[in-house]
């Protein structure tokens, strides 16, 4: 586990933050960033307010790093690129999750690497984990201003013939009693346009494979622009299934014969191809998975149940 809790004392009175500055080395936010994500704790409890008085025993909760062996693609002294497997989070969601790609950024090199974009966890492809705190935030600020040009493959239900885009708003729900889709097209919602491309037609499966291009950034936007246009990404779990199947998903109880026959696939059919950015020289590096070969993934149509109306 790559959490763990580490005793210390503290002879005299002094603030939080500034116990861990004098006798840790953290910098002012970092010291503040551990203190609000409840990692400083006294008589069992988080220490709320970076400015609280402090002293005797305390814990501090740590990351410490247990790879797996999962090894970058290319790197540069700055930066480095990751085929992430499906199914793997980039980052720990809670102090008890087993492993992320965290474990391996962090144990390759060092305390200040870190992933630098979101993608899903059943998503696979490539990730790029920063080596230092100045390169995360200069990657940072060029992903905010839409700089990294990405591209996607999907394996999606149905025949798709020609080239199309979808320009519609998406709207974080704040609703979940009815659907448990994330987020949702609404006019009140922030822009959001995605182009596709066929690729290849599974006549035997009824599944087409797309190059996906998205062109913001929205949450979950491949995911429901596909489902929008009745084309669902298959083995979503929440786009293009019933409610209790997005449930059981959601809470852990949806057996393995039913994930893939409720969506399409063992799997999200969803992968992040490539990616075109300058970060000091221009970059254009692409997933050396063979994501198109993954058919064996795939329910056969005759077995699959989706619902295209939510």
């Amino acid at each position: 586990m790559p959490f763990v809790k580490k005793r210390y004392v503290v002879p005299e009175p002094i603030k939080a933050f500034l116990y861990l500055i004098r006798e840790h080395g953290y910098t002012q936010a970092d010291a503040q960033s551990l203190i609000c994500r409840g990692r400083m704790l006294q008589d069992d409890r988080s220490v709320e307010r970076s400015s609280q008085v402090i002293s005797g025993e305390i814990e501090l909760v740590y990351f410490e790093p247990e790879g797996r062996g999962v090894k970058p693609i290319f790197h540069t002294n700055d930066f480095a690129v990751f085929d992430k497997p499906s199914g793997v989070l980039v980052h720990p969601n809670k102090m008890v999750t087993e492993y992320s790609l965290l474990d391996d950024i962090r144990g390759l090199f060092g305390d200040e690497a870190n992933g630098v974009h979101r993608i899903d966890m059943e998503t696979s492809g490539l990730l790029i984990a920063s080596k230092h705190k100045k390169t995360e935030s200069d990657l940072k600020m060029i992903f905010e201003g839409r700089d990294i040009k990405k591209s996607y493959l999907a394996w999606v239900d149905g025949k798709i013939d020609e080239p199309f885009e979808v320009d519609a708003p998406i709207k974080v729900r704040d609703d979940y009693s009815i659907l448990k889709h994330k987020v949702e097209i609404s006019e009140e919602g922030k822009s959001a346009l995605t182009t596709f491309n066929p690729l290849y037609y599974d006549e035997t499966l009824d599944a087409t494979l797309l190059s996906c291009h998205p062109h913001t950034g929205r949450t979950h936007q491949i995911r429901l622009h596909l489902f929008h246009v009745k084309h669902p990404i298959l083995g979503d779990p929440l786009y293009g299934t019933t409610f209790d199947t997005a449930t059981e998903y959601l809470e852990g109880r949806l057996s393995e014969e039913n994930r893939l026959t409720q969506t399409g696939a063992t799997r999200l059919m969803l992968h992040a191809q490539s990616l075109r950015f300058t970060y000091k020289n221009h970059f254009y590096i692409e997933s050396r998975d063979e994501f198109r070969s993954l058919v064996s993934e795939i329910c056969p149509k005759d077995m699959r149940v989706f619902n295209r109306e939510s």
